[in-house]
């Protein structure tokens, strides 16, 4: 049994002083008390490490390279989708391993405690299958085992470029899978999955109703009838046109209306929703995943979280194409969006709770239960997905409460966050990654073959 003790703690019921936590050989948290003298390692302020709920982490090597206007002056969504393409064509299984493990080191220094991967790169160059067809996910897997992040595996179907049948395009071969491959995926990255410690778990995805037929994605979801389900969804104008073209109905609207979307669902993007649509999701209780930084810089649009939190819905916070990895900064960007649409301010605070509080708050739940993880909370049961903000830093110098999750949200930065436990694993120390050196090293060699090869 560990213990570890902090100035100042955010528990469910709120702020708390001098409060020591205790956590079992499993990474569980085991007592929660407030009032104690100092016992064990000594910290700070403590909050509950949030689940980082969406991400591609092979497009961490491409960051930054999309900025630039394409030759045919396409420079939206899909430009920078064709330049993902050929980027990825160069990519090796080990090259995935070192790109993802350099992505899930960068979230747990951000003050990510685990990562949902949404993984559709499962082939070789060219389409080719691979001897195990879950190669691909096994080096998800491994990278997991090297930063040592809590991972929830979302291998993801993905069987046509277009609602109306159409083939898959150069570029997309290599994401090619039907039921019965994904079937053989789970059923082989489930088994590897063991090595892990056990707060890791595979669920499974539909990548969109553009990329999958109805009728498998009804396949898919029985696949792990207990397990996270993820979908792309209403991310795009032409998305949604082309939905409503072949379906009859708008892509949130024609979802709700054939299955049945519950809490074991998260529904990433959705920033293409009318108001009827958005309050018909937040009754659904299943998470929006959102991704305000890509988004952003991929000009998806903007999520109506105001009268989505209203409702009562749930959403939670993912860096999907990982162009930048900052739990802070995507806050910040999710707030900033409600403001400038609604020429408004502290758009997403409520009652007494702050923006950042009642941000922060959100996206830890949505965040565990887009993963299925049993966290974001300290609290006794949980997984200890912790983190440490650093109280003697300039920003939050002589703050208390919610003011701190203020100030590190609207005014700080990475370099806030000093101390990450995921499941009680302690991964990084100091702002730094236990094996940053390493992995960064590996990292850098891949990096520069494959922006060499563009």
């Amino acid at each position: 049994m560990r213990k570890i003790w902090a100035e100042t703690a955010l528990a469910p019921d709120g702020w708390k002083d001098s409060v020591l936590i205790s956590i079992n050989p499993e990474g569980r948290i085991s007592g929660v008390e407030s009032g104690q003298v100092p016992e064990g390692e000594r910290f700070s302020v403590l909050l509950p490490a949030p689940s980082n709920l969406h991400s591609h982490s092979f497009q961490r090597a491409m960051a930054g390279l999309a900025e630039n206007r394409s030759p045919d002056g396409q420079d939206d969504f899909w430009g920078w989708r064709q330049l993902m393409y050929e980027f990825l064509s160069q990519f090796t299984p080990e090259d995935i391993a070192t790109v993802a493990a350099y992505a899930q080191m960068e979230m747990l220094e951000a003050g990510f405690a685990s990562v949902g991967e949404f993984h559709y790169l499962h082939h070789a160059s060219g389409g080719g299958q691979y001897e195990n067809p879950a190669e691909m996910s096994l080096q998800i897997i491994s990278a997991a085992g090297q930063s040592g992040i809590g991972l929830t595996l979302l291998p993801t179907l993905y069987e046509q470029g277009g609602c109306n049948g159409r083939k898959l395009i150069a570029g997309q071969d290599r994401f090619s899978c039907d039921v019965s491959l994904l079937s053989k995926i789970l059923e082989n990255a489930s088994a590897r999955i063991r090595e892990l410690s056990p707060d890791s778990i595979v669920g499974a995805a539909a990548h969109s109703l553009r990329a999958a037929r109805p009728e498998s994605i009804a396949e898919a979801i029985d696949l792990l009838p207990n397990a996270p389900f993820h979908i792309h969804l209403a991310e795009q104008e032409a998305e949604v046109n082309e939905v409503e073209s072949c379906y009859g109905d708008r892509p949130v609207s024609w979802l709700l209306s054939h299955f049945d979307v519950d809490t074991r669902w998260c529904l990433i993007h959705c920033t293409q929703m009318k108001a009827r649509e958005t309050l018909a999701l937040a009754a659904t209780k299943a998470v929006a995943g959102l991704c305000p930084i890509t988004e952003s810089n991929l000009g998806d649009g903007t999520f109506d979280g105001v009268r989505f939190l209203k409702a009562g819905g749930s959403l939670g916070i993912g860096s999907d194409s990982n162009v930048r990895i900052a739990l802070g900064e995507e806050m910040r960007t999710l707030e900033y969006s409600q403001r400038l649409r609604d020429r408004s301010r502290a758009s997403l605070a409520v009652n007494s709770w702050s923006s950042g509080r009642a941000l922060f708050d959100c996206i830890c739940e949505g965040g565990a239960q887009a993963c299925g993880r049993t966290a974001g909370a300290i609290k006794v049961g949980m997984w200890a997905d912790l983190l440490e903000l650093e109280r003697d830093s300039i920003v939050l110098a002589d703050l208390e409460g919610d003011r701190l999750l203020d100030a590190w949200i609207f005014s700080g930065d990475n370099e806030l966050v000093r101390n990450v436990w995921s499941a009680g694993r302690h991964l990084v120390r100091d702002g730094k990654h236990m094996q940053r050196l390493e992995i960064e090293k590996r990292f850098k060699n891949v990096q520069a073959r494959l922006r060499g090869a563009l």
